[in-house]
């Protein structure tokens, strides 16, 4: 599975390793408000789970977030007593996609998106510890509604334009437009994949002005117009 955390001295299962914190670890999980920068971004492997909808209404959305979360930190309980890998389970992460673009920015319909949410699952876990999580959260009393959503898959980004937005999800149009609109085209690169949201606070706790959240663009290079 692809990750970005290296250790120079690797016992395998059951070693002991320092807890890792991948926002602190991993260059692309760190943005800087007011400015664009270009990442690479490594192959990765994720849980995943689908949706469509406005996500302050729709029931699916926080139905995702739900089952999603009792199997990361099953996975992460699981890599701690298993493999003595202990981390911080990674921020919450979205894909967002619409027919029409224009719904992110001066439309700005969320009725019409569609996503996927996403939490990253560590390079050295495997198949077998993925199935151990699920198996847990399955044992409880209270099964998350939509566990048999989730899915495990691969994404590979590799080169993206990102940045740090500070406040109100809603107000994040603006920046998606200098993005998309000037920095992108500017810098000889055209958008190639989807757009990407990590949240770097908890949504449901933190006051709208002083949400953290990255803007993520995948890009490549811009075709000649010759």
């Amino acid at each position: 599975m692809g990750g970005s955390h290296e250790q120079a001295d690797d016992p395998g299962r059951g070693g002991e390793f320092e807890k890792v914190d991948f926002g602190k670890t991993s260059a692309d999980y760190r943005a800087r408000r007011g400015r664009f920068d270009i990442v690479d971004v490594p192959a990765r492997s994720y849980l995943m789970i689908d949706g469509h909808g406005d996500p302050n209404s729709a029931p699916e959305f926080a139905e995702a977030i739900a089952a999603l979360y009792p199997v990361a930190y099953a996975l992460k309980f699981h890599s701690k007593r298993e493999l003595g890998r202990d981390y911080v389970v990674p921020p919450l992460e979205g894909l967002w996609w619409a027919t029409d673009p224009d719904s992110f920015t001066t439309a700005r319909d969320k009725s019409r998106w569609d996503w996927t949410l996403l939490l990253m699952i560590p390079d050295w876990l495997g198949a077998e510890d993925v199935e151990a999580a699920f198996g847990a959260v399955r044992a409880k009393r209270a099964v998350p509604g939509r566990i048999d959503d989730i899915r495990v898959a691969g994404l590979t980004e590799g080169r993206c334009v990102q940045t740090l937005h500070v406040g109100s999800f809603d107000d994040e149009a603006p920046v998606l437009e200098e993005m998309h609109q000037r920095f992108i085209p500017a810098h000889g690169l055209a958008m190639t994949g989807t757009h990407h949201e990590i949240y770097l606070s908890d949504f449901r706790r933190t006051a709208v002005q002083r949400l953290r959240t990255i803007l993520r663009q995948p890009v490549g290079p811009a075709s000649d117009p010759s």
